[in-house]
């Protein structure tokens, strides 16, 4: 049997002392064990193997690098002993501890032979038998026999002034607050010396030579523009400083130069240390895609990008309108203007009738412009432009009528031998158009037009939402409604309550009652008179609004009034009649009296 192995002892204990106990000593442990190295404790603590330093040398370490946890002390204060005094040394005198706060704010109970000793103490104070503790003064036996507390008041009752609006817009025209403003101010000028900004002061002067709107003494000479103002605030040493030239040394120039932006150069703090050549380009050039943001979302071919074409679309887009308005001022209809292009009578225009067309037009253009038109308008791709082609790109079809109901030769029949056009005749050329390539102009009318054709690159991108357009969407499927969902804050109008008779000013609440941004910028001429929109809304009786009408000049009798309010409270649930109401009454009546020719202002059309 091998021997047993013996576990490492740290510091002579085992390493599961303490904490494991072994039940099968005698049973040799599977596996390598090592040691677990040192503890915690020596290694937040670990053992000083430097050799101590001198007393002398000692301080000096003291002062630049102290050990753990020491405080950092001056050489030359390392023997003084009033620092040895100054740690132990205790200043001040020693004060009493007083009561704590518990103490004061939770006093200890008293006794009930405690507390009748107090009470008898403090039953002496005359402030004790008038009001004691807990009880309200009892001032009754002061007041007159047989008075009736309850219903007697005392004082004067304030009688009510005209308000804060009359305070601080008083209805006082100018003259009179002018005068009461300066009544007495002769008597305050004699008493207090209170003058008047810019008013003269009286001196009270009794020489007989003296007026006070006289001027006496020599004038004084002054500038007009500020110059002996500006002499004066000026000192001659500031003066001298500004002419002379201003020494500043290299150091502090190429420091302001190295940390502050000079105006017309770049900021470049480490121009010193900068070890590379001016035109020098950090990081790695990435090459840019063919493509653009809008290419990738209309999911255009890569032969129809507009990366980089912006330029050359342009000047395409600009030979086409020329060439669209050269076609609208010459000729009439769409099939005039293809012949003209279309000389050979093919049926189809090349890259030669189109220079010969912009040569006769005096339309200089480059043939590498021209080929780039041509590739624009071509949408078959066969190198040439048909009568559909032409119609769409080179010309206004809505504006110019298509021409196809007088359909005749071909130009190249025209002024040929009876055998060349018996020999057309019998092999005719192809049709300009396809019947179903004419769509009607509107759904209304008999007339067609071509039809309009779409290039790749002039889809549109649609049938696209965002979250937030689905919220309240009314149109489509697919929306959120927001009714379910929690509202925050205080609501602006507060409908949920009632509004209160008088309104008190620091009351910024909105009932309901109150003008929004219209009324206030555009008010009503019953605002002007001081009537607003609650007073007409208000349900009032029969001799209210009879009252109102008849003070503004409405000469009714009181049949009619009474029908008229009988047809106002039809119209309203639960009867009620407002000003507002009965006038629209009023002019329904008014309006069918014009209708019928029974109404002042019909006798003309009567007539």
């Amino acid at each position: 049997m091998a021997a047993q192995v013996k576990l490492p002892d740290i510091q002579g204990k085992s390493i599961y002392e303490g904490r494991f106990v072994d039940r099968a000593p005698e049973c040799r442990a599977a596996g390598k064990l090592t040691s677990s190295g040192d503890t915690t404790e020596q290694c937040l603590r670990p053992k000083d193997t430097r050799p101590p330093s001198p007393d002398v040398i000692r301080k000096f370490r003291a002062t630049v690098r102290p050990d753990a946890g020491q405080m950092r002390v001056f050489y030359g204060k390392a023997y003084d002993p009033h620092r040895q005094w100054a740690v132990e040394m205790t200043h001040g005198v020693n004060t009493q501890p007083s009561s704590s706060s518990k103490e004061t704010v939770n006093p200890p109970p008293n006794t009930l032979f405690q507390q009748r000793i107090i009470d008898r103490k403090e039953g002496c104070y005359q402030s004790h038998i008038r009001a004691p503790l807990g009880k309200s003064h009892d001032q009754a036996h002061g007041l007159p026999k047989g008075l009736d507390k309850t219903q007697f008041t005392f004082g004067i009752p304030t009688q009510l002034d005209i308000g804060a609006g009359g305070l601080i817009n008083p209805n006082k025209n100018y003259e009179r607050v002018f005068k009461e403003a300066h009544e007495g101010h002769e008597i305050y000028v004699k008493s207090h010396a209170d003058y008047y900004p810019l008013e003269r002061v009286c001196r009270s002067y009794t020489s007989p030579n003296f007026h006070p709107q006289k001027c006496y003494g020599l004038p004084t000479p002054h500038c007009n523009d500020g110059k002996r103002t500006k002499e004066t605030l000026t000192w001659i040493h500031e003066t001298q400083g500004d002419k002379a030239a201003k020494i500043v040394s290299k150091r502090l120039d190429d420091f302001r130069e190295k940390s502050q932006p000079q105006l017309g150069q770049v900021h470049d703090p480490i121009k010193d240390t900068l070890r590379v050549p001016p035109d020098h380009t950090f990081g790695i050039l990435h090459k840019p895609d063919p493509y653009g943001a809008g290419d990738v979302i209309h999911n255009r071919k890569m032969d129809n990008i507009l990366r980089g074409k912006e330029s050359q679309r342009a000047i395409v887009a600009a030979m086409r309108q020329q060439l669209k308005k050269l076609n609208y001022h010459h000729f009439d209809n769409l099939l005039e203007a293809f012949r003209f292009y279309d000389q050979e009578g093919k049926g189809k225009i090349t890259l030669d009738n189109l220079r010969t067309v912009c040569i006769k037009y005096r339309l200089p253009i480059d043939t590498e412009i021209l080929e780039r038109v041509l590739d624009y308008c071509d949408a078959d791709r066969d190198g040439m432009i048909n009568y559909l082609e032409f119609a769409n790109f080179l010309n206004w079809k809505e504006k110019m009528p298509t021409g196809l109901e007088e359909l005749g030769p071909p130009p190249m029949m025209i002024g040929v031998d009876s055998y060349t056009q018996k020999f057309m005749k019998d092999r005719p050329p192809a049709k300009l158009v396809d019947e179903k390539d004419l769509v009607p102009k509107t759904p209304q009318s008999g007339e067609v037009t071509p039809r309009t054709v779409e290039k790749q690159i002039d889809f549109s991108v649609g049938n696209h939402s965002t979250s937030n357009g689905m919220y309240s969407a009314v149109v489509g499927p697919g929306g959120i409604s927001t009714q379910q969902f929690r509202t925050y804050g205080v609501p602006t109008i507060r409908s949920d309550l009632p509004a209160p008779r008088v309104k008190r000013v620091d009351d910024r609440k909105n009932y309901g009652d109150e003008a929004f941004a219209y009324g206030l910028m555009n008010p009503t001429i019953y605002s002007q008179h001081n009537v607003h929109e609650r007073d007409l809304l208000t349900p009032r009786s029969l001799e209210e609004i009879r009252s109102i009408f008849t003070n503004i000049g409405v000469r009714m009798t009181r049949e009619e009034m009474e029908n008229a309010y009988r047809v106002a409270s039809a119209n309203h649930p639960c009867g009620f009649v407002s000003v507002e109401a009965f006038r629209n009454v009023l002019d329904e009546i008014q309006m069918q009296q014009i209708r019928a020719g029974a109404h002042p202002m019909a006798l003309g059309e009567a007539l």
